[in-house]
């Protein structure tokens, strides 16, 4: 097997990756919900067609599969962007097509945008100024609904990522509820591998910011990246990160190709890719010393964003716990709520 993006795959990583270089510098990130940056990003990304990645050709989407939602996550992970675009990209073509086909159209021509609540916490991640939330299938069982939200009232909820714009929703219009269990589980699946992707990018960010000032930083006449313990911190986040990459695409393949057992794949891409993460942010701050803690310094973009992602479609322990028992393996303990 060639395991390596098609040439297909890099032309649309490198036309994502521009449109996100030019228009979601850290700035843009910090103007957060409502600001005209996120508008034209979320404007410049839908003249992209993105939003119909995964949509047939039929209905006017692009015709394109899981290994190409990799790597345009792992681009959008890298530049943090502000957007609900693994509800938007990722998850709502299938339930849509389901439930609302009616509004599949829409989604794909970027009139559309999708907020997800999987955990049905009442917090919808980039949640203002969406106008449908997909809510349940957590853990790909029970169902989805779609709700309007549109004339909804909205409030928000701090975070730890203030950029990640956490909003509930009261009297909401249900438009429909989908329970067709091979649909609720595709969109888990595609969730899951679309966060697992976004966190891939967002450790190559940390990392790449985390090598940069430890070049130029200097102690006793000499750049602190030249010291040993600050050489094994990041060597160590690298090899988290360079064995959690592949399991993502692999796991993206067996989606793409549908191959049966691809639920253990997909629960240790996520395992890996939130510990992953989880090593490479703590490697990253450390190796920052005390300007990596403050907000005026662009790596808590990041590593906030790391932190909230880490935990959603699931934790790394839950998904390990998904794993075991797929294994056939004995739980010692508690499964894991989320």
């Amino acid at each position: 097997m060639r395991f390596a993006p098609s040439d297909e795959q890099r032309e649309l990583e490198a036309v994502v990756r521009q449109v996100l270089t030019d228009r979601c510098p850290p700035g843009t990130v910090r103007a957060g919900a409502g600001s005209a940056q996120v508008a034209a990003l979320a404007e410049s990304l839908a003249g992209l067609g993105v939003a119909g990645l995964l949509v047939a050709e039929s209905d006017g989407g692009l015709g394109l599969d899981e290994n190409h939602l990799v790597s345009v996550f792992e681009q959008i992970g890298y530049a943090a962007a502000p957007l609900p675009l693994t509800a938007t990209l990722a998850v709502a073509p299938a339930v849509l097509s389901s439930g609302a086909p009616d509004l599949l159209v829409k989604l794909v021509e970027g009139g559309l945008t999708v907020g997800a609540d999987p955990a049905v916490t009442g917090h919808v991640a980039f949640g203002s100024g969406v106008d449908l939330v997909l809510r349940g299938g957590f853990g790909g069982t029970g169902p989805i609904e779609i709700l309007d939200v549109s004339d909804a009232a909205a409030s928000t909820s701090p975070s730890v990522d203030v950029a990640l714009d956490l909003t509930g929703y009261a009297d909401a219009r249900l438009v429909a509820t989908v329970d067709d269990p091979q649909v609720v589980r595709l969109a888990w699946e595609r969730g899951v591998l679309a966060t697992s992707a976004e966190l891939i990018g967002l450790s190559r960010r940390m990392l790449e910011l985390t090598v940069e000032h430890v070049r130029a930083r200097e102690q006793f006449g000499a750049p602190i990246g030249s010291f040993q313990a600050v050489k094994h911190h990041l060597a160590t986040a690298l090899l988290h990160l360079e064995f959690a990459a592949p399991v993502v695409a692999a796991a993206g393949f067996e989606l793409a190709a549908g191959v049966p057992g691809r639920l253990r794949s997909l629960a240790t891409a996520k395992a890996l890719t939130s510990e992953a993460a989880h090593v490479v942010g703590r490697a990253a701050l450390q190796c920052h010393g005390a300007i990596g803690y403050t907000t005026e310094y662009d790596l808590h973009l990041f590593l906030k964003r790391s932190w909230a992602l880490e935990s959603s479609w699931g934790s790394a322990a839950w998904h390990r716990a998904v794993l075991l028992e797929d294994l056939g393996v004995g739980l010692t303990g508690v499964r894991p709520a989320s």
